[in-house]
């Protein structure tokens, strides 16, 4: 049976659904035939998701979430619950970053880093897990966490630290279910994807002085399909991409080599972007903005390039 005959009528539960990876999951889904149950921050965004997926014959219901409210994540478990009976997916995606310079970050914009993509994933698993185990065939935690977990770059501090958090619940989480005899109806899978195209790199807290951008990155395309696949056919981990594979390969081989060229590559690319003002971005209020899936950085590069050839020469 496909993915998309075994997604047919089961709910899934999307955070960080207005933009991005999680705009292309609620999507993806809603099309093989789920039930989506949308979250993010922006209400007005989330009911444009909502009336996309009802025009393209789709079910989704939108709930304004923070999930840094731990509150507000038991009531998106709650409202998905009373609409559709039960939860099958639950899949903790929506993540931000401050970026720059570690000690030129404020530590509120770090901490708000780690309140959404740490604990906020904390929060989602709480909640899904407590569903879970409620329903005789259990479900399935997606959480997506990223090739920096183990290949963490120079000034991403705060978002290395909340993703590699990620991986080692993942794995806690794993063990206590085999613990208690539920490791076979209830599956978590972590998602490992190397940089991608997304409003992401619009959106994040910047102080680097100028516009951000990352070599080599990749369309959100294939962790869209990742996620969608693993929530029929969950793996412990996924890796998408070569890149990813290769990247996490080399750090288990050679973590110092790694770690000297991750800093090499953030560095040469900090400089690279066109001249910026720092700002908080949208970590800590929401904006109306690139509501898309991806985010036009790689389109963006090519043109900064173009227009300063010089600059080609710091790489």
């Amino acid at each position: 049976m496909s993915t998309l005959t075994r997604l047919r009528g089961k709910t899934v539960v999307v955070t960080g659904a207005t933009t991005g990876v999680g705009r292309g999951v609620a999507w993806e889904a809603a099309m093989a035939g789920a039930n989506v149950v949308a979250a993010a921050r922006r209400r007005k965004e989330l009911d444009d998701v909502v009336a996309r997926i009802a025009a393209g014959g789709g079910v989704a219901i939108a709930v304004p979430t923070d999930v840094s409210d731990a509150a507000a994540v038991d009531r998106l478990a709650s409202d998905a619950v009373a609409r559709f009976g039960r939860i099958d997916v639950w899949i903790n995606n929506a993540g931000i970053g401050a970026i720059g310079p570690f000690w030129d970050v404020p530590v509120v914009d770090h901490a708000r880093v780690i309140e959404v993509n740490l604990t906020g994933v904390i929060a989602g698993a709480h909640a899904a897990l407590r569903q879970f185990r409620t329903q005789e065939d259990g479900g399935v935690l997606i959480n997506v966490g990223s090739v920096e977990s183990s290949v963490p770059l120079a000034y991403q501090a705060s978002y290395a630290a909340s993703k590699a958090g990620i991986t080692g619940l993942g794995r806690t989480l794993r063990q206590e279910l085999r613990l208690s005899g539920e490791d076979r109806r209830i599956r978590i899978s972590t998602i490992l994807p190397w940089a991608l195209d997304t409003p992401f790199w619009n959106r994040a807290g910047n102080r680097t002085g100028h516009s951000l951008r990352m070599a080599a990155m990749s369309s959100p395309r294939p962790v869209v399909d990742a996620i969608v696949r693993s929530c029929t056919h969950p793996r412990p981990w996924r890796p998408v991409g070569a890149k990813a594979r290769l990247a996490l390969s080399a750090a288990r081989v050679a973590p110092d080599v790694v770690d000297r060229l991750s800093a090499r590559i953030a560095g040469i690319e900090a400089r690279l972007g066109a001249p910026t003002p720092h700002t908080p971005g949208a970590i800590h209020e929401s904006t109306g903005v690139d509501a898309t899936v991806t985010g036009g950085v790689r389109a963006r590069m090519r043109r900064e390039d173009a227009s300063s050839p010089r600059r080609l020469l710091g790489r």
